[in-house]
C-alpha cells in the first residue's frame, strides 16, 4: 500500500514555489489517493493536472498500482488546515462547536488555533425591556470546534 506520508512529500515538492497549499492527502485501503489543495485565489484545473502528473512521475505504478485524484477543497467542505481560515477572513462561515450549538457569522480574524467570529445576536442589555441586536464576538478553536466552513451566498 502506498503511504500517505510518501504522497504528501511528493505534493509538498511540488508546492515548494507556489502559492497553493496542501489541504489534505487521503489513500483508501484499494490505493484510491485523493489530493486536496486549495489557494487563496481559487484552483485552476491546469495546476491540478500539472500536480497529478509530477505525482504520477514520482510514483511506480509498476510497483503499485492506484487511482489517482487531485482537486481543490470544495467551497461549502469544512475548513481543514489553517490557511483555510485565514483565506476566509471577511467571509460569512457557520460554525457548529463542540456543544452542537450552530452559528452563523463573519469571520473576523484567526490568531494560530484560535478564530473569532462576530455574531448579530439578540442581547439582553441593562435598562432595556426587550433584548437588543447587536454584534458579539466569538472566541473559538480550530481544534475544539466540530466544523467551521464558508457559507455560500447567492445575494
Amino acid at each position: 500500500m502506498i503511504q500517505k506520508n510518501t504522497v504528501k512529500e511528493i505534493v509538498e515538492k511540488w508546492l515548494a514555489d507556489k502559492d497553493y497549499f496542501l489541504v489534505d492527502v487521503e489513500i483508501s485501503s484499494d490505493n484510491c489517493i485523493v489530493v486536496e489543495i486549495d489557494h487563496a485565489d481559487g484552483v485552476w484545473i491546469e495546476d491540478c493536472a500539472e500536480l497529478s502528473r509530477f505525482i504520477e512521475e514520482n510514483l511506480n505504478r509498476e510497483e503499485e498500482d492506484y487511482e489517482l485524484e487531485v482537486g481543490s477543497a470544495g467551497l461549502g467542505q469544512p475548513f481543514k488546515v489553517p490557511q483555510q481560515y485565514i483565506n476566509f477572513v471577511g467571509q460569512e462561515v457557520e460554525v457548529l462547536d463542540a456543544d452542537g450549538t450552530k452559528v452563523k457569522g463573519l469571520l473576523k480574524s484567526v490568531d494560530g488555533n484560535d478564530f473569532v467570529v462576530t455574531v448579530n445576536e439578540k442581547v439582553q442589555v441593562e435598562g432595556k425591556k426587550r433584548p437588543v441586536k447587536m454584534d458579539v464576538d466569538h472566541t473559538y478553536q480550530m481544534d475544539k470546534v466540530k466544523y467551521c466552513k464558508y457559507l455560500i451566498s447567492f445575494k
